[in-house]
């Protein structure tokens, strides 16, 4: 079974850190993102950034407690559409963020170029899954001919391995390398809850899960799960055997239901998130920052209620859950390993307390405090 390696992640940052060339003294930076492209850029000069993704938002939230998002002057609305709960938190407290312009999606061609030079862009971060789309649809190379800098990072994809990088890189781009470095010292931390109880685990202990890619979304639509990658990743970290790990070879695929229903996981967890605006007849739990228990137990209760769910056993023995969807592409990702794992194996983390975990993140790295729902076990 594979575990979250440190000798690993070490090994990827000192691949990043040899592959960067500094000189402070012109204030200019060369990097190595995520897709393995070199960039070059002066970090005191990065005034006004363009976000290929507005959930980046996360990412950038635990570089600058104080402004998040005061160089952003461009983004794709899906923070918006996806998670109106945290962003709604973010312009109570950052007014000025309503003014961030739409340019539309950089991956589907319809990214609006000229508003993207006329706001004077220095930097254009992008994730590492929309590469290829970035590549076949010339952006990149757009963006290039315009002398606008771009990086890739990762925190989809291969979580464990790529956040850390992902985090320094933007710190050495942003001139925020203090700021990354605490919170990987952190994020190190708290992985460490987790993998260092559950790698003594033998394969006979380990239950067999079967995670629900935004469980409901399409009320009549079943179902997609991860493979060996994003949360599945992270419940093999978690000392769970992924169901959909031995089905796809890739990040994600579709799920025949019989095929499911015969293996019969033990446990089985859905994701969630407040999509109510985005599809008003969705049937997802609606986890985020004004989120209820009671209304988050009513939807999971629902999907558990499914045409032919209820005869399944982690129904019947009450191992059925729901956790926040946006946990899949965030640099806090270990909120959710650590509920996975009490989950799993209750008795081993009974200390573990992933809530106060939530809580301590907000208060020490993000703008925003900590209120709603984010998880919810069907009682």
């Amino acid at each position: 079974m594979i575990s979250f390696n440190f000798k690993n992640a070490k090994k990827t940052v000192l691949c990043l850190l040899l592959g960067s060339v500094f000189n402070v003294q012109a204030e200019i930076v060369t990097v190595t993102d995520i897709a393995g492209r070199n960039v070059t850029i002066d970090n005191k000069k990065v005034h006004n950034i363009v976000l290929g993704e507005g959930r980046l938002t996360y990412a950038l939230s635990v570089l600058d407690k104080e402004a998040p998002l005061s160089r952003v002057v461009g983004w794709t609305d899906d923070l918006i559409k996806y998670d109106p709960d945290a962003y709604r938190k973010y312009k109570e407290k950052f007014p000025e963020i309503s003014k961030i312009a739409n340019l539309g999606s950089p991956y589907a061609g319809d990214l609006d170029l000229e508003k993207t030079l006329t706001l004077g862009t220095d930097l254009f971060i992008l994730n590492l899954g929309n590469l290829l789309k970035a590549q076949e649809s010339g952006l990149l190379t757009k963006l290039e001919k315009a002398g606008i800098k771009v990086v890739f990072v990762d925190f989809r994809q291969r979580p464990t391995q790529n956040t850390i990088p992902s985090l320094l890189l933007l710190g050495k781009v942003l001139d925020r390398e203090k700021q990354a470095n605490e919170f990987v010292d952190y994020y190190i931390t708290q992985m460490r809850k987790v993998s260092n109880i559950v790698q003594s685990k033998k394969l006979e202990e380990r239950p067999l899960v079967f995670i629900e890619k935004a469980a409901g979304f399409n009320p009549d639509t079943c179902c997609s799960t991860f493979g060996s990658a994003n949360l599945g990743k992270l419940v093999e970290e978690a000392g769970g055997i992924n169901w959909g790990s031995s089905k796809f070879s890739g990040y994600t695929g579709k799920v025949n239901q019989e095929a499911l229903f015969v293996d019969d996981p033990d446990i089985i967890i859905g994701t969630g998130a407040n999509w109510s605006e985005a599809n008003p007849n969705t049937a997802a739990v609606l986890f985020g920052y004004e989120a209820t228990h009671a209304l988050a137990q009513k939807r999971l209760k629902a999907l558990a209620d499914r045409k032919g769910w209820p005869a399944l056993s982690a129904v019947q023995t009450k191992e059925f859950y729901s956790i926040y969807h946006q946990f899949y592409n965030s640099p806090y990702h270990f909120i959710a390993l650590q509920v996975f794992a009490k989950w799993f194996y209750a008795d081993d983390f009974k200390d573990l307390d992933p809530e106060a975990n939530f809580k301590e993140l907000h208060d020490k790295f993000l703008a925003i405090d900590l209120t709603g729902v984010f998880w919810e076990k069907l009682n």
